[in-house]
């Protein structure tokens, strides 16, 4: 079982922001000199920023804006705002408030989505794109493991959610996983703090996103320089799917030895990875 760490990576330079935006109030951590250049980390489904806290280390000398999507960490929770362009509209809007002009964005699974469709509609903004186990296309997908699917079926997952200890968070989490790392209690309790209507909606609209169009195809169109980190014991996505992002010009494609979460598991080498891509 993947154990509790009450520990936290996080530099102590972090600092805290709630963006009031018309959708939502989306909490934002900054770490660095504030400047118009940034790197800015998008979470997955289910996740935080609490995510990135062990690649940060890394990013030292940059300046970091990390998001809470809508619905997810700290960042507010309606029933409504969750497709893919909505969430990266909000992202925008965040980083126009933060004054950043350009941006190397970095999204891990979903996240990956949403900072792709930032860059389609924000041209001006976005300056590169990083996508970390960020599914190529939906037949591609193998599963959220046992308890995550019993979780998206809503017979069962709506009346349940609420009532979940721990213990089955860290289980249905564990499908993200495939070292023996430990979880902080800090995901665990960012899980928590979502509804039942932003998750599944989350996770429907990255759904719809893929099937509109796969998304190698809309990044070989943005034309941007690209980066897809892969874990290739990934057990949510099929491992030899990431090689249709061969087909994104110029791509750099790395794979590491771990599952779907290469920030938590493999932190070293990933942000080794992000800071090498993310100079300007």
């Amino acid at each position: 079982m993947i154990a509790a760490d009450t520990a936290t990576a996080a530099p102590d330079t972090s600092q805290e922001q709630t963006i009031h935006l018309p959708d939502g109030d989306i909490h934002v951590v900054m770490n660095g000199v504030p400047a118009t250049n940034a790197v800015v980390l998008v979470h997955g489904l289910a996740g935080s920023t609490a995510w990135w806290d062990p690649v940060l280390p890394a990013l030292r000398d940059r300046y970091v804006v990390r998001i809470d999507l809508l619905g997810h960490g700290a960042s507010a929770k309606p029933d409504t705002g969750y497709g893919m362009d909505e969430q990266a509209n909000h992202v925008a809007a965040v980083l126009d408030r933060l004054g950043v002009h350009r941006a190397v964005v970095v999204g891990h699974s979903t996240g990956g989505y949403v900072v792709t469709s930032l860059a389609e509609q924000r041209p001006d903004l976005v300056a590169a794109i990083a996508l970390i186990d960020t599914g190529a296309r939906l037949d591609a997908f193998t599963d959220n493991g046992p308890a995550g699917d019993l979780l998206m079926n809503p017979a069962i997952g709506r009346p349940v959610w609420p009532l979940l200890p721990d213990i089955a968070i860290r289980y249905s989490l564990s499908s993200a996983f495939t070292r023996d790392v430990p979880i902080p209690d800090r995901i665990v309790a960012d899980v928590r703090g979502m509804t039942y209507r932003s998750l599944t909606a989350t996770s429907n609209a990255s759904d719809v996103y893929l099937r509109d169009r796969p998304e190698p195809d809309r990044l070989a169109d943005l034309g941007l320089p690209t980066m897809v980190i892969y874990g290739s014991a990934d057990k949510r996505w099929q491992p030899g799917s990431y090689q249709d992002y061969l087909r994104v010009p110029s791509v750099r494609l790395e794979s590491l030895p771990c599952g779907h979460t290469p920030m938590i598991e493999d932190p070293d080498e990933t942000g080794a990875l992000l800071s090498d891509f993310s100079q300007f």
